[in-house]
């Protein structure tokens, strides 16, 4: 049972950055998650790794290979998309407000707080410390945004004390930091502008939070100037390394001059303290000389200048500065490229890095000057924006959900719309400007607009509250979630997409089922009605009520579909409507407790029901017989289900156990005590520790797998306990989220963190600005008497269902639907392995043209590539006898094949006969195993029946072509090819 976590449904957009790994495959958030989807094809994946807080910012590389995710936490992740795999994991010493990738990739800056980190990125071979930090720069305030310059030397940096902070990568001569000032709010987002024909930065766009653009021009410095930055920059390192001399006051107020002579009082500036010592170009060559001798001098006396570095920044600035060392004579020489005579190594990074940095344009010598300034006239502040560079777009989103295209630099106004009241959280441009991407947290709303139409690409919003109930269609393609947001929302499981979303309810959602047939979903709610929805015109086509109001906590349809019941939360009764007329039947009287669960027995017509009066009752729906027996327990009875076969019956009960009945002799076969499997993690209201707390701690719901040989169960925990039925152990623990914002998760808490007022994360700031993500809350919490405004929500699993199928099975969370798939790929589990059973010997027996051999020897093999090869080299007119002499006990491994050989191979047909020559010489074997072989023929059919879709629609859009093709002349052959021809 290798399940593993494969996607994440129903999830809401909760804030954070979007951003695009392609032009049509968008990249958003979904809480510690990160999905992939793409609009092209209609799927959306979530990538592996979670993080352990919500995803704040995301950056993904010029290339489109690596993706850098940041958490809430300061906790990032590298991903490779390509092959969607996590690489590497970094821990930032504070919350990230800003990331962004080079124009070339190599490095990708960071905001972190009030400093700006420049880290090299990692390459693709596994190395102990991925991450190397080249540069760090500090400014006044925490930082906003950020925007490389084409050339990758330069960062641009906006900060919420209204400044914009023009940073270079290297280590450069005379350098002096550039503060661009003027604007009143905080800085929303910093774009660099370049010339059209050379690349060179030109200017600088700067949007505030309070609605303004400013337009900066760079004038480059004179030519005499540049010359004499040169001549420094290229007398090497020897030459200048009195630079240890040199400290960088950062944020000082005090009145003083750079060494150029330029009057620098508000902005950082750089103090010599040797000046006799300043580089220049008559004493060059001495220096040159006496290399070697200086670097000996300066070993002997670290100490002594030290000290004296020390009392000079205490006479010559105030007491409280930031000290930035330059580079000594060994640092210098550690960046020059290393050579050994040994094996001639040479560090092509490190001489690019020295190319690039004698190529340095110097932006900080020249003079920008404010041009422009333009607002956009909004009565609300300015939330997310997006620049695109080619094509001089300007996309800025707004608080009251109003975003505004605008054309640069003539400030020409394309767009004005409003598409939500909410604020809007994030906005992005795709790489061909032809998109854009809006995110709104607050409706958790995702948004793809194409700006040039006027049209939706995506409008896709997933439950904005807990998902209560989900439920399989027969054959596994669909999915129907539930939950408190009074929504209905089915899912195709292939592609993560949901194509249809009902909204008649008027309260939350407590249980859905899908009828035989795939043709219809039936869906009970609080608002005491039974809606059944028809999924071919999409309406709902039938409602079920009572004589007096009630709530609907509970569900279930017999085989046939033609008989509803539905358990009662507050009468205790179980109602029981006919499908066809949609008249009451029966009401079932005889529970003291609210109904919890019902469910059908899928080998005869008795229904079973669980109630919080601590019993379970088995009722004769169809001869009126009402209740046939009863099953007495010591706790309320939670949930319940029939094991596939129709021989047992398992409860949960609210002290953690589950109970395994025998529902034709009416005797309790086995307990599972399950209090200690399902307990973990501490609640920020518990007085004791995760190991010792199992107090509230009960399985809600339960599920056998597709063979009736498993048990799933989950519940008030972070867990979902997979257990063995026939020896009754736990075989293993699913964690369904790491996100340490949710309660519950967290093993051991910090006591750091708890107040007189209670824990820290719960007592409101009112006075907090911050723009991050929205905390996640469930429904009627910040309602007046409902609880704090700020409370956590509570990890917990509220439903689970396995596939018909058995291949996955999906469990409705706190965070959304959890997909867990089967991976048997990277599983070595052989059958009848022998000394003879070797690829070597199926390799053999294939050039003997031994085929059903090979066949059998790969089956046992059970290695997916190898019985590929083996099946695949069978002539199509020796599959009937090669068929006929496949053992009857490796006929579900050869079925199992040929379903997972159906999603990738192009040979449709020659599969197809393999499936009704099985079919042919093995018929009444599959139907006396239907227990064994049902799921894989379920798969089988899923696999046939989603080709079949493809291919339709492929030849309904190639029909009037075809046409064109039947009917065209004889004598026109040799056009008619050419045109054939043109068009592929």
């Amino acid at each position: 049972m290798q399940y593993k976590e494969s996607n994440l449904l129903g999830a809401p957009f909760r804030g954070g950055s979007l951003a695009w790994a392609s032009p049509t495959q968008l990249l958003l958030p979904l809480g510690s998650r990160v999905a992939l989807t793409d609009l092209k094809l209609s799927e959306s994946n979530t990538l592996p790794g979670q993080h352990s807080g919500y995803v704040a910012r995301m950056a993904v590389s010029p290339d489109g290979t690596m993706m850098m995710s940041v958490d809430t936490q300061g906790r990032g992740l590298l991903f490779n998309l390509k092959r969607r795999r996590l690489l590497h994991r970094l821990k930032f010493k504070g919350p990230v407000t800003a990331i962004k990738f080079s124009p070339d990739g190599s490095m990708f800056a960071a905001g972190v707080g009030k400093l700006v980190q420049i880290w090299r990125t990692p390459g693709y071979k596994r190395q102990f410390c991925a991450f190397h930090l080249l540069r760090t720069f500090a400014a006044q305030d925490t930082v906003t945004s950020l925007d490389w310059s084409p050339d990758n030397d330069w960062i641009l940096a906006g900060t919420k004390d209204f400044v914009c902070k023009l940073f270079c990568v290297h280590r450069l001569p005379a350098y002096h930091p550039v503060t661009l000032a003027g604007h009143r709010d905080r800085i929303v987002a910093v774009y660099f502008t370049a010339d059209a024909s050379s690349g060179d930065v030109n200017g600088a766009y700067s949007v505030s939070r309070d609605g303004a653009l400013f337009h900066w021009e760079f004038q480059p410095a004179s030519a005499e100037t540049l010359a004499a930055l040169a001549a420094l920059g290229d007398a090497g390192p020897d030459e200048h390394h009195d630079e240890k001399e040199r400290v960088t006051i950062a944020g000082s107020k005090t009145t003083g001059k750079d060494p150029n002579g330029n009057d620098d009082s508000d902005d950082d500036f750089t103090v010599v303290l040797n000046p006799k010592e300043e580089p220049n170009g008559g004493d060059a060559v001495s220096k040159k000389r006496k290399a070697k001798e200086l670097e000996h001098e300066q070993n002997k006396k670290v100490k002594q200048e030290g000290v004296e570095k020390g009392n000079q920044v205490e006479q010559d600035g105030p007491e409280s500065v930031q000290v930035e060392k330059g580079l000594t004579v060994k640092e210098e020489q550690q960046e020059t490229p290393v050579s050994q005579e040994g094996d001639a190594f040479v560090d092509p990074l490190r001489i690019e890095f020295l190319e690039r940095k004698k190529k340095c344009a110097r932006l900080d010598k020249g003079q920008w000057v404010l041009v422009k300034k333009d607002f956009f006239l909004q009565s609300t502040k300015a939330t997310s924006c997006s620049y695109h560079s080619r094509l001089s777009l300007l996309v800025v989103g707004f608080a009251n959900g109003t975003f505004g295209l605008y054309q640069l630099p003539d400030f020409t106004c394309l767009h004005l719309l409003s598409i939500s009241r909410e604020k809007i959280t994030s906005a992005s441009f795709n790489d061909t400007g032809n998109w854009l991407a809006f995110g709104c947290s607050k409706l958790g709303q995702l948004l793809v607009w194409e700006w040039r139409s006027e049209t939706y690409v995506l409008k896709q919003q997933g439950h904005y509250f807990d998902v209560n109930c989900v439920a399989y269609s027969p054959d596994s393609q669909l999915l129907a979630t539930g939950a408190d947001d009074n929504k209905l929302k089915v899912w195709n499981t292939s592609t993560g997409f949901c194509f249809v979303t009902f909204t008649e309810h008027t309260n939350a959602i407590t249980a859905v089922l899908f009828l035989s047939g795939n043709r219809a979903v039936v869906s009970a709610s609080l608002d005491g009605t039974v809606r059944a929805f028809d999924l071919m015109r999409y309406r709902n086509f039938r409602t079920f009520t009572t004589p007096a109001p009630t709530q609907f906590v509970s569900l279930a349809a017999d085989q046939s579909g033609e008989v509803i019941c539905a358990g009662s939360l507050d009468t205790f009764l179980i109602y029981v409507w006919s499908m066809k007329t949609g008249r009451l039947l029966d009401m079932l009287s005889g529970h003291e407790g609210p109904v919890y669960s019902l469910t059908f027995s899928p080998v005869d017509e008795l229904l079973a029901s669980s109630s919080w009066d601590k019993t379970v009752r088995l009722w004769d729906v169809f001869k009126g017989k009402g209740g046939v027996e009863t099953f007495t327990h010591t706790h309320e009875v939670l949930a319940l289900a029939y094991r596939p076969d129709g021989k047992q019956l398992a409860c949960t009960t609210l002290d953690g156990s589950i109970h395994l009945w025998d529902p034709l002799e009416g005797v309790l076969m086995h307990t599972i005590e399950g209090r200690r499997d399902i307990a973990g993690g501490r609640l920020m209201s518990d007085r004791r520790t995760a190991a010792n707390s199992s107090s509230g701690k009960s399985f809600n719901t339960i599920a056998y797998t597709a063979d009736g040989s498993y048990l799933l169960a989950g519940g008030t925990s972070k867990y979902i306990c997979l257990y063995d039925v026939a020896e009754q152990v736990l075989l293993k623990r699913f964690q369904i989220s790491y996100d340490n914002s949710l309660d519950g998760v967290r093993n051991m808490l910090n006591s750091r963190n708890m107040t007189d007022g209670g824990p820290r994360d719960l007592i409101d700031d009112e006075n907090s600005d911050d723009e991050g993500v929205e905390v996640l809350v469930g429904k009627g919490q910040g309602l007046p008497g409902t609880g704090r405004k700020n409370a956590r929500t509570s990890v917990r699993t509220k439903c689970l269902q396995i596939s018909p199928t058995g291949r996955s099975w999906a469990a409705a969370t706190c965070e959304g639907v959890l997909i867990f798939s089967m991976d048997d790929d990277l599983v070595f589990d052989p059958t009848d392995l022998d000394l003879d059973v070797t690829p070597e010997a199926i390799e053999e027996a294939l050039l003997k043209k031994q085929y059903s051999r090979a066949v059998v020897l790969s089956l046992r093999l059970k290695e997916v590539n190898t019985i590929r090869r083996s099946i695949e080299a069978v002539p199509l007119v020796d599959i009937s006898t090669v068929a006929r002499f496949i053992p009857l006990k490796y006929l579900g491994i050869l079925l199992g094949a040929i379903t997972g050989f159906l999603e990738t191979t192009p040979h449709l047909e020659f599969l197809l006969e393999w499936c009704q020559e099985i079919c042919v010489a093995h018929g009444r074997t599959i139907l006396t195993k239907n227990k064994e072989l049902l799921p894989l023929l379920r798969s089988l059919q899923k696999s046939l029946t989603r080709m079949h879709e493809d291919l339709s629609s492929v030849c309904s859009t190639n029909q009037y072509l075809l046409q064109y093709v039947c009917s065209a002349p004889a004598s026109d052959s040799g056009s008619l090819q050419l045109m054939l021809t043109s068009q592929s």
